[in-house]
């Protein structure tokens, strides 16, 4: 997952001690995104960092509670019951799996996606709405025992189902991406008073897979059409024996069902005010929210409504122009830049990755375990590294069949004849002076990949 935070003058709402402090989470934030690109004491860091993040909220959420306090906001007491779940279940929550999983990737993308994403929110729409500068998010809520009792029943029919036990870490969820997720809107009406509700539900694909998937007896791990469809029929089940815990759902008939993409969901989910909206863990086995909006804001036209004649035809395109867009996110040309120095892997990854998608490895040995791990098209090699420098890297990697026909350019400061020679013998495709200017470095890999694309 990529951070890219900029702090923009929107986000301001004019009192100093509040815009402050979210100029600096959203640098926390950033600093965590490229602390978990860095392997070495890459734990210890983000534990650290994770730490600082932490009491830079609590302290934030006092200063911004004391300042609403002072001016007598009337949406004070909302306002505190959003920062404290998200202080004591989403926090707590995310942490305890970064700790029961050693802080892998995903539980670190789940960590930063969620964290990035409530800040964001909450910055444009709570605390705009301190200053009148928008409005809440969370204006229609049902009672507090009403979403308690809710959470208690999705809990218990989680486990029912799945034999899964969930958690609710947030009720507040406000749209954040929590990995690969397939997004599902049901509306349901009443035709005696045509009265609506709309129910987003958010499947991380893995909690699908390890799930629907297993039931169905899939081997696979992937996302298909079979295994789409089967999680529709499941979600609708689920949402029926939710609605049948509380009278005030009682009456309501499915509509209208769609398949969204995250952009079509990132332009709905904004615009509408849940009545609540959960986001829950399942120990491990994957993410999933519920949702469920205000009658009265309902809007017709998103997505293509899934109906008897269509739902194969609009399943399978669906998961088509998914693909499609995994396809185009992972179709740009793959380059490897490994450098022991964190300054030069950062300055090539601003430099490329607009048009690359860039991985970075700080030795020899973990190049080869990232090249392993998902091959590249190019590797930019520094050649002055300790222990196992440029050399003994290039000869492990043509050492290896598999990896021998990747083309290796070394980065390097030394000019000289001598150093250019010895370089050389070696048979890199090429090699590029670290001193050169960011665009004549990027045009010669831009030139090498042309010339390369033309003769495919």
């Amino acid at each position: 997952m990529e951070g890219r935070f900029v702090w923009r003058e929107e986000y301001n709402i004019g009192v100093e001690v509040i815009d402050k402090e979210h100029r600096r989470l959203f640098q926390i934030i950033n600093k965590l995104f490229n602390f978990q690109e860095e392997e070495k004491d890459s734990q210890w860091i983000c534990q650290e960092g994770i730490k600082y993040f932490k009491g830079h909220t609590v302290q934030h959420f006092d200063d911004e509670e004391a300042y609403m306090a002072s001016i007598g906001y009337e949406g004070l007491e909302r306002h505190r019951s959003i920062h404290r779940g998200f202080r004591e279940y989403t926090l707590p929550a995310l942490e305890e799996e970064l700790e029961r999983t050693n802080y892998s990737v995903e539980a670190m993308d789940h960590f930063l996606g969620v964290c990035a994403g409530w800040l964001i929110g909450h910055t444009l729409t709570e605390d705009q709405a301190i200053k009148e500068r928008g409005a809440s998010t969370w204006e229609n809520l049902l009672s507090e025992e009403e979403v308690t009792a809710m959470k208690k029943v999705i809990i218990h029919l989680v486990f029912d189902m799945f034999h899964l036990e969930a958690q609710a870490i947030s009720d507040a969820y406000a749209g954040e991406k929590f990995g690969n997720g397939v997004y599902y809107r049901l509306v349901y009406g009443r035709p005696k008073d045509e009265k609506k509700q709309e129910v987003l539900m958010v499947f991380e694909e893995k909690l699908l897979v390890n799930t629907v998937g297993k039931a169905l007896g899939l081997q696979n791990n992937k996302l298909n059409a079979m295994l789409t469809n089967a999680a529709r029929y499941t979600a609708r089940q689920f949402i029926g024996r939710v609605m049948e815990y509380f009278p005030s759902f009682g009456g309501y008939e499915l509509e209208t069902e769609n398949l969204l993409s995250y952009e079509q969901f990132k332009a709905v989910f904004p615009r509408k005010k849940p009545q609540i909206s959960f986001l829950f863990n399942t120990g491990g086995a994957g993410y999933f929210s519920y949702s469920v909006i205000a009658p009265h804001l309902l809007e017709e036209g998103v997505g293509t409504p899934l109906e008897a004649d269509n739902a194969m035809t609009e399943v399978e395109e669906y998961l088509k122009k998914r693909k499609k867009q995994e396809d185009e996110g992972s179709g740009k040309r793959k380059v490897l830049v490994v450098d022991d120095s964190s300054t030069i892997r950062q300055a090539m990854k601003n430099l490329l990755e607009e048009d690359y998608e860039i991985a970075t490895a700080e030795s020899g040995v973990a190049a080869i375990r990232a090249i392993t791990l998902d091959r590249p098209d190019m590797i930019l090699l520094d050649y002055e590294m300790p222990v196992c420098d440029g050399s003994q890297t290039l000869m492990m990697i043509r050492s290896e069949k598999a990896f021998g026909d990747i083309p290796v350019f070394f980065l390097t400061g030394r000019d000289d004849p001598d150093s250019v020679r010895k370089l050389l013998s070696l048979k890199p495709e090429g090699y590029l002076l670290k001193y050169l200017k960011p665009a004549d470095i990027k045009k010669k890999i831009d030139d090498f990949f042309e010339v390369k694309q033309g003769g495919e």
